[in-house]
């Protein structure tokens, strides 16, 4: 018995299949490629992550953990540490120290929210590097089975049409069309389901990222507030 060869089924079908496969061959490779690339991001950038949060509890000083970030890997939540260092020497230099006792309060309050929000737009867009390619992995796993349902489609119009012209239902007459249909389907789930199941587990890992990151930055606040309360106790 003759084995399925793949590549006479895609030979023979008609131009319109043709098509169709190569827009999803098109989409399955630059999928395999975003999977690829974004599982060693990611593999590199958890380590990365791990590696700066360790040398950050160990440092005596934030100035410390800012003159190592030169000489570490990026990773997301060393990139928020940067811009929020970076911020935090800028509203330092703009804000005056409190002259009063009274004055404490209000002037950590108008420092750590104007840090906040410069920390709140770091981690959106570190979020928003982590996350880009990850939305073809989507279109991909919504678009392409029904890209291959519509060769499925036109294989079994092709089908009936053979059937009409030679007023026959024999298998030879019916066998291209439904070769084409039943290829396109598969070709349609071969390009999905990895996509599918890649942006689910990315998605997954994302999650992760932003809990760490969201997590550091409130830690960072409570040290930064520590840090204005002992400064201003002691110019008093």
């Amino acid at each position: 018995m003759k084995g399925l060869n793949i590549i006479d089924l895609i030979l023979d079908a008609g131009p319109v299949a043709k098509f169709v496969l190569l827009i999803l061959f098109i989409f399955s490779v630059v999928s395999w490629a975003i999977i690829f690339f974004k599982g060693l991001q990611y593999r590199r950038l958890r380590r990365a992550s791990e590696q700066f949060l360790d040398s950050f509890w160990t440092a005596r000083t934030l100035s410390e953990v800012f003159r190592g970030l030169k000489d570490r890997p990026q990773a997301p939540v060393a990139e928020v540490f940067r811009q929020g260092y970076g911020e935090l020497i800028r509203i330092r230099r703009s804000t005056p120290k409190p002259k009063a006792p009274e004055e404490l309060s209000l002037w950590v309050e108008s420092v750590l929210t104007r840090l906040e929000r410069a920390l709140d737009k770091a981690v959106s867009l570190e979020l928003s590097r982590l996350e880009e390619g990850l939305s073809f992995l989507a279109t991909t796993g919504n678009a392409t089975p029904f890209i291959g349902l519509f060769g499925t489609v036109w294989g079994i119009m092709g089908a009936f049409h053979n059937i009409g012209a030679v007023g026959s239902a024999s298998l030879a007459t019916v066998a291209p069309g439904i070769a084409e249909a039943l290829i396109a389907t598969a070709f349609g789930l071969a390009a999905a389901i990895p996509a599918v199941v890649a942006f689910n587990l990315f998605m997954s890992q994302m999650a992760r990222f932003e809990t760490d990151i969201r997590a550091f930055v409130r830690d960072l606040l409570n040290l930064v507030e520590r840090d204005l309360i002992q400064e201003g106790i002691g110019e008093e």
